[in-house]
C-alpha cells in the first residue's frame, strides 16, 4: 500500500521548504510535491521607489545569496536607463562575485549537505592512524597528522559522552544508507571545522570592495569604491594585495581539501547515486563573468544559453525579453492573476497578489490538487528548466568552452565514471565542486586584469551618466541577470514617471522547487525525487541528499508587516 511521507521543514537551508511524497509498496517514491511555505512580497515593496534604491532592498531577499541579488537590481536599471558601467567595475563586481562563489559552494558542501553522506557518530570509532594515511594519501594539506585526528576524535568523543553534540544531535547516524567508513568520516568531520574558520576569511573580498558582508554595497552605473594607491579609504595598494592573499589562499582550500573530500566521499556513493536524483532533462543558464561588458555574453566565462533533453550537441538561446519565452504560472501557487490562474505572464507584466486558500496551519497534508506552495511557478516556452551548477556546466560543455570541459571530463575520469552520471545527485554535487575549481582559477586571472588596468592609469570604478533622473526617459523597461551560486536569477524593472511601476523577481529556487505547472508538469525538485529507493520511511536521508544537492534557499521572500510593525501574514512551519 501507498503511503505519504512528510520531511517539513527541510533543514540546512535558507528559508522554509515542505516536501511531500507517495512512496509505493516497495518504498520508492512514484510522485512528489515541493511547497516553499514563506510568503514573498519583495515586489509590493518595490513599488513607487526610486530604481538606483532597489538593490539595497532585494539584496535582503536574503542574507545567503548576499551579493546576487544586488547586482541583478543593478544591472536591471542599467538595462533600462542604457547605463554602461566601466571596465574596472564589470571587474571588480566580477571579484566580488567569485568571492561569493568560493564561500557558499564550501560551506554548501562541508555545512549544508556534507551529513547527508557523512555519519558524525561512526568517526567515533576510527583510526586516527588509518585516517592521516588517507588524507596524506589524496592531498599534501598540512593538517593531516596523526596527532591532529587523534585530538579532534578526543574532543568528538567528549561532546558525545556530554550528550552535546548540538546541531548533529538529530542525525540518522547509524542509517544503512551511510557508506563511509569510520576513518573517512572522520577526516570529513576535521574539514567539517576547518571549513567553518576559512569561510569567513574568503568574504572580506565583500568588506573590502563592497564595504560590508553579508549585504555589500553596490552602486547604479559602477562601484562604490574608488581606486587610489596611496588613499587609505581607497582601494589602495595594500587592500588589493590583501585581496590577492585571500583569493590564492581560497584556491589552495578548494584544491587542497574540497575537491580531494568530494572524490574521496563520492567513490563510496557513485555506484548508486549517479542513477538517482537525475530529474529534468533541460537545462538553463543565463552566464556571467563578463570579459567585453555585460551585453555581450560571448565573451561570458560562464556561457548563456539552455541544453533540451540533454542533448550535449546543441545550446539554444534564452532572450529574457521574449515574451514568449519566460513567463511564471501560479496554477498551484497562492497567488492569484488578473487574467486567471492558468495563465502565464512574463515578468515585466508580472503581478503578485497573495491568494492563501491551503490548509489552517499546522496541516497534515497539502492539498496538492489545488494551490500548495509560496512559489510561482517559471518556464522557458512552456518547458520547465533545471538551473545552478550542473545547468551551468553542462551549457559550458555544450558550448565548447574547452577549459570546462576539461575540468568536467577531469573530475569524471578520476570516478571512472561517463558524462551521463553529471544527470544525477552525484553529479549536480561534483558539477558544483568542479566550478569552485574554475571560479578560484578565474578569480586570479580577473584579479591581474584590474591591476593591469590600473598599472596602465585606468582607475574609473563609476559611470555619471544618466544618474540625473531629470535625463530618463518616462517610461523605460530592463532586465538584470546573473548566476547565483543556486542557479539563473533575473530581475525585471518597468520605470514610469522617475519611480518603480513594477518590479519582479525570478529566482533560482523558483525554478527548481516550484509547484506544477497548469499542464502538470513537475518542477526540478519535484521530477529528481521520482524513483528513489528509501531504505527507511521514518529516516528519508535520500529526500534530504537530492533536494540538497540542488542547495535550496527559499529566502527570496519576506513576512509582511503593516506601516505600524504588526503582523499581517505569518507562515508557521512546525
Amino acid at each position: 500500500m501507498a503511503k505519504r511521507i512528510v520531511v517539513d521543514p527541510i533543514t540546512r537551508i535558507e528559508g522554509h521548504l515542505r516536501i511531500e511524497a507517495i512512496v509505493d509498496e516497495n518504498g520508492i517514491i512514484t510522485e512528489a510535491y515541493s511547497s516553499g511555505t514563506m510568503v514573498r512580497g519583495l515586489e509590493i515593496i518595490l513599488k513607487g521607489r526610486d530604481p538606483r534604491d532597489a538593490w539595497a532592498i532585494t539584496e535582503r531577499a536574503c542574507g545567503v545569496c548576499t551579493t546576487v541579488h544586488a547586482l541583478a537590481s543593478v544591472r536591471a536599471v542599467e538595462d533600462a536607463l542604457k547605463i554602461k558601467v566601466p571596465e574596472n567595475a564589470d571587474l571588480i563586481r566580477n571579484l566580488m562575485f567569485c568571492a561569493q562563489y568560493l564561500q557558499d559552494h564550501v560551506v554548501h558542501f562541508y555545512h549544508l549537505h556534507a551529513l547527508d553522506w557523512v555519519d558524525i557518530v561512526s568517526a567515533l570509532k576510527a583510526d586516527p592512524k588509518v585516517t592521516s594515511q588517507i588524507a596524506q594519501s589524496i592531498s599534501n594539506w598540512p593538517k593531516s597528522s596523526v596527532g591532529y585526528f587523534s585530538d579532534l576524535q578526543k574532543k568528538l568523543k567528549a561532546f558525545a559522552e556530554s550528550g552535546q553534540l548540538g546541531i548533529f544531535a538529530n542525525g540518522y547516524w547509524g542509517h544503512p544508507a551511510y557508506k563511509l567508513p569510520p576513518e573517512v568520516n572522520l577526516l570529513a568531520v576535521a574539514h567539517y571545522l576547518e571549513a567553518l574558520e576559512w569561510q569567513k576569511e574568503i568574504v572580506k573580498v565583500h568588506a573590502i570592495l563592497g564595504g560590508k558582508n553579508p549585504h555589500p554595497n553596490y552602486l547604479v552605473g559602477g562601484v562604490p569604491c574608488a581606486i587610489n594607491l596611496e588613499e587609505v579609504n581607497a582601494l589602495n595598494t595594500e587592500k588589493l594585495n590583501y585581496i590577492k592573499k585571500l583569493f590564492k589562499e581560497a584556491k589552495d582550500f578548494v584544491n587542497l581539501v574540497y575537491i580531494p573530500d568530494l572524490l574521496a566521499i563520492a567513490e563510496f556513493y557513485k555506484t548508486e547515486w549517479t542513477k538517482y536524483g537525475g530529474g529534468l532533462k533541460n537545462y538553463l543558464s543565463y552566464g556571467d563573468l563578463p570579459t567585453r561588458g555585460i551585453n555581450d555574453p560571448s565573451g561570458f566565462l560562464f556561457p548563456r544559453g539552455i541544453v533540451l533533453d540533454r542533448d550535449l550537441t546543441k545550446v539554444h538561446e534564452v532572450d529574457p525579453t521574449d515574451k514568449d519565452g519566460i513567463k511564471e504560472y501560479i496554477t498551484h501557487s497562492w497567488y492569484k492573476y488578473s487574467k486567471g490562474d492558468n495563465e502565464g505572464l512574463h515578468p515585466w507584466e508580472g503581478e503578485t497578489e497573495f491568494n492563501y486558500t491551503g490548509p489552517k496551519p499546522p496541516y497534515e497534508y497539502l492539498e496538492v490538487e489545488q494551490k500548495y506552495s509560496w512559489l510561482k511557478t517559471p518556464r522557458w516556452k512552456g518547458k520547465p528548466m533545471e538551473v545552478g551548477p550542473l545547468a551551468r556546466m553542462l551549457v559550458a560543455y555544450a558550448s565548447g568552452k574547452k577549459e570546462v570541459q576539461e575540468a568536467v571530463t577531469g573530475v569524471l575520469k578520476k570516478l571512472n565514471a561517463p558524462v551521463e552520471a553529471l544527470f544525477s545527485t552525484l553529479g549536480r554535487t561534483a558539477a558544483r565542486g568542479i566550478e569552485t575549481q574554475l571560479i578560484a582559477d578565474w578569480s586570479l586571472q580577473i584579479y591581474d586584469k584590474l591591476i593591469q588596468n590600473i598599472k596602465n592609469g585606468n582607475t574609473k570604478t563609476h559611470s555619471k551618466e544618466k544618474w540625473d533622473p531629470s535625463s530618463w526617459p518616462k517610461e523605460a523597461k530592463g532586465v538584470g541577470m546573473t548566476e547565483a551560486p543556486r542557479g539563473a536569477l533575473a530581475h525585471w524593472i518597468v520605470i514610469k514617471d522617475k519611480k518603480i511601476e513594477n518590479y519582479q523577481l525570478v529566482v533560482p529556487t523558483t525554478w527548481n522547487a516550484s509547484p506544477k505547472d497548469a499542464n502538470n508538469q513537475r518542477s526540478a525538485y519535484e521530477e529528481s525525487l521520482i524513483g528513489t529507493k528509501l531504505a527507511r520511511l521514518d529516516q528519508p536521508v535520500e529526500i534530504l541528499r537530492t533536494i540538497h544537492s540542488f542547495d535550496p534557499c527559499i529566502a527570496c521572500a519576506v513576512h509582511l508587516y503593516d506601516p505600524k510593525g504588526n503582523h499581517i501574514t505569518q507562515v508557521k512551519v512546525l
